[in-house]
């Protein structure tokens, strides 16, 4: 099912922002299309080792992660083998892995196709980053703007832009917002209706950010259906480890306003010439 659910995100991403088609392994790109880089924030999603360079215990690195990646390998991912980023940006034939930003390896020609900001455990929500003690989305967005002055430096202002403009980012977060912060604090502040508002808030806010450093093509992923993750259905999906349908409800509130707020943004002059689309994860699980 995990990797059922990671191909059909590669190909429902691309389709999305470009109405593209794929033979095989390779997707094939409409003519004088070019994706030169792709680049990722959020969670452990998107996360493809960052938290293994910050002091939390959020961390991968360690098995029986990364059993089917190259080599047996734990490298941060949140997963047994590749995560979503990697799939995009081998299938689009830009190269076989996302790296990690904070990774002190990473050479000029990694930034030039592409790094990855994400943090395991970092949501829209500030608060669930400070409490487990990940990189917010406003700590990615800052070290965004350190990659684009390291963009800047190899290629020059014009190349760097056209990168930006050109390239797939893309942003998946929320999730533990719900079943983690809102769960233990904030359900003591807001109410449902009210919490989910602020996150949509937070979200249009970072996109909007994005859009403002030069990025055109932003990807948003839904948020998935967390009442159906196996640590929710084990803790309290009762002997039959059913759904958490609360959960579930909460989520599907929250992504049909960020859907129409990101519609709202594409569709009048606060993002002109942008091609953001939301990617729903929910529907495909």
């Amino acid at each position: 099912m995990e990797m059922h659910v990671f191909i059909c995100l590669k190909l429902f991403t691309l389709y999305f922002l470009f109405n593209i088609s794929s033979t095989g392994a390779v997707i094939n790109l409409p003519e004088n299309t070019s994706i030169p880089a792709v680049i990722f924030f959020g969670d452990s999603i998107a996360d493809t080792g960052n938290n293994n360079y910050i002091p939390t215990l959020a961390k991968a690195n360690f098995p029986p992660y990364g059993e089917n990646f190259i080599g047996g390998n734990p490298t941060g991912r949140f997963s047994n083998g590749k995560i979503v980023p990697d799939f995009i940006a081998e299938e689009l034939g830009i190269k076989p892995l996302s790296p990690p930003f904070l990774d002190p390896s990473l050479q000029d020609h990694d930034l030039l196709t592409g790094v990855n900001f994400a943090s395991a455990g970092s949501e829209y929500d500030p608060l669930t980053s400070d409490l487990l003690w990940v990189l917010s989305l406003s700590d990615q967005l800052e070290m965004f703007k350190d990659y684009i002055v390291r963009l800047k430096k190899i290629v020059g202002d014009e190349r760097s832009s056209a990168i930006l403009k050109e390239s797939i980012i893309a942003v998946s977060s929320g999730s533990n917002d719900i079943w983690n912060t809102y769960s233990n604090v904030r359900q003591f502040q807001y109410d449902v209706p009210s919490y989910t508002d602020l996150l949509v808030r937070y979200a249009s806010t970072f996109v909007q950010d994005l859009y403002g450093l030069g990025a055109r093509r932003i990807g948003v992923f839904s948020m998935l259906p967390i009442g159906c993750l196996p640590s929710q259905i084990t803790q309290k999906g009762g002997l039959g480890r059913k759904c958490v349908e609360e959960y579930n409800r909460i989520v599907q509130l929250f992504n049909d306003k960020l859907s129409a707020e990101i519609t709202f943004l594409t569709h009048n002059s606060t993002m002109q010439g942008s091609s953001t689309s939301i990617f729903t994860i929910f529907l495909l699980i």
